[in-house]
């Protein structure tokens, strides 16, 4: 009995535009808002809507992400016939041979969606913010009887060119792809989630793989020989929140955004659409006497002496007496010592901000940029980082950066 629709997630991303923060993690495993990494958005998505079976293809630093998906059972996918598999590059004889492109990671993995043979197959990305039900998505595309159907998000006409872009008629059925045009003729932009009938996406997969001169990626080649083609393909209009988060800027806006879920459209206490995610096992968090926290999200295992204001603190931050945490994202298990200010800046896992030192700082009008601090990296005692430092080594006590 095969599945309806299994979901394939590219995770593989290097995430270069990251820096510190992907430097010995995969961008899916970077965490995000609180308690939650960046992969339990489209997994959570998956199970609210239904989909039981999900390959995740990686390759770049996968040892935090395959420990943190484990079994999948924290998103109820740990099951018998389906659940959640991580998919990395086959190792051949001569060596392991990595997805040359994002078409190519899936041709590798024809053999694993063959098992469940299943009607539909939708593809996601492994970075994005977004609450999606993909059910909606399965029956716009049944309704359609299309042959493959594409989430786009309507953009500003002046970002439009940033994306790529579907160009649909009146039925939404798409006419023309243009990616990252100099003149658009649209402001539909491409999510790069994808829904495929699985013997076209079989076919085309196989035709592409054979192709010498492909770059073996949906955008530069599966789409344009679909159109080729005349294939039936459609735009299905997403209109919640959805948000790429391949910059230190756009992963700082969208955590400062779950502080105020009415205006931003992400809200992570919404009980209808749970985000789910595997939780650190710790204590409860714990507000001192004379400690200032106002706007703020504070996660389990916190201890918090000083000032905290719009701020997120992950699981098992510390911030001692007289610190200040002002516009910041703090990861799991930092220690911000007494007397430190940090400001407008994100701060990875397991690092130590020492005594009296400054991070960050608002930027100026003509300033672009979040300070930021790579996992495991210690900042000395009176050490000063500038609003737009990218930390990756140690900084010794009193030094300016």
């Amino acid at each position: 009995m095969g599945k309806e629709m299994i979901a394939m997630l590219l995770a593989g991303g290097q995430g270069s535009r990251l820096y510190a923060l992907t430097q010995k993690l995969a961008k899916p495993a970077v965490p995000f808002g609180g308690k939650y990494r960046i992969i339990d958005f489209p997994l959570s998505n998956c199970v609210n809507s239904g989909i039981d079976t999900v390959g995740i293809l990686t390759q770049y630093q996968p040892l935090v992400l395959n420990e943190y998906v484990g079994n999948g059972q924290p998103w109820d996918l740990d099951r018998l016939y389906g659940g959640v598999h991580v998919l990395p590059p086959y190792q051949q004889a001569k060596g392991s041979d990595w997805y040359k492109g994002t078409a190519n990671a899936i041709y590798q993995n024809l053999s694993f969606i063959e098992r469940y043979d299943p009607e539909y197959v939708i593809i996601l990305s492994g970075d994005q913010i977004c609450k999606q039900d993909y059910s909606d998505f399965l029956r716009f595309h049944k309704e359609k009887n299309a042959e493959f159907s594409v989430a786009v998000m309507e953009v500003p006409w002046e970002e439009a060119s940033r994306f790529g872009l579907m160009v649909a008629d009146g039925d939404d059925r798409i006419t023309e792809f243009q990616e990252k045009p100099k003149n658009p003729k649209s402001n539909l932009a491409s999510m790069g989630i994808y829904i495929f009938n699985w013997d076209i996406l079989k076919k085309y997969l196989t035709e592409d793989e054979a192709d010498p001169n492909s770059e073996n990626d949906f955008g530069n080649n599966i789409i344009p020989n679909l159109l080729k083609d005349g294939r039936r393909m459609y735009a299905y209009h997403f209109s919640g929140y959805w948000k790429d988060v391949g910059t230190i800027s756009s992963l700082w806006e969208a955590n400062m955004e779950v502080l105020d879920p009415e205006h931003s459209g992400i809200d992570l206490f919404d009980e209808n659409w749970k985000i789910y995610s595997r939780n650190p096992g710790m204590t409860g968090h714990k507000i001192s006497k004379g400690a200032k926290v106002e706007d703020a999200m504070i996660t389990d295992g916190c201890r918090v002496s000083g000032t905290v204001k719009h701020s997120i603190l992950f699981a098992g931050v510390t911030v001692e007496e007289g610190a200040v945490v002002e516009d910041a994202v703090v990861m799991g298990n930092t220690k911000i010592r007494a007397g430190a200010v940090v400001k407008h800046c994100i701060i990875a896992e397991n690092v130590e901000i020492g005594e009296n030192a400054v991070v960050g700082a608002a930027p100026t009008a003509d300033e672009k940029g979040v300070a930021t601090i790579g996992a495991g990296v210690k900042v000395g005692a009176g050490a000063k980082i500038g609003p737009t430092g990218m930390i990756s080594e140690d900084v010794k006590e009193g030094e300016e950066r």
